[in-house]
């Protein structure tokens, strides 16, 4: 399953300005992040949990930044 990233990708251009400087501060090479958030690999949950606290965001809107479904284009084309 691959997830939309583009309200994640957006607080961290808010928080960091762009994400090399938020690959830095999360640990991560910046080509890993770039994996992670065109879904090549998976987020791990230890990760997930230090990016939201990076990144200020509440356990209530974890979901909203890490687990939207991306909408296939097969998807948006039969709507």
């Amino acid at each position: 399953m691959a997830f939309d990233y583009s309200k994640l990708r957006g607080r961290i251009t808010e928080k960091y300005g762009n994400e090399g400087n938020f690959a830095k501060a999360i640990g991560f090479a910046r080509s890993t992040l770039s994996f992670k958030l065109n879904n090549k690999v998976y987020w791990t949950q230890p990760e997930i949990n230090l990016a939201c606290q990076l990144l200020d965001i509440e356990d209530s809107e974890v979901t909203s930044y890490f687990f939207k479904p991306k909408v296939q284009e097969a998807e948006r084309k039969e709507a």
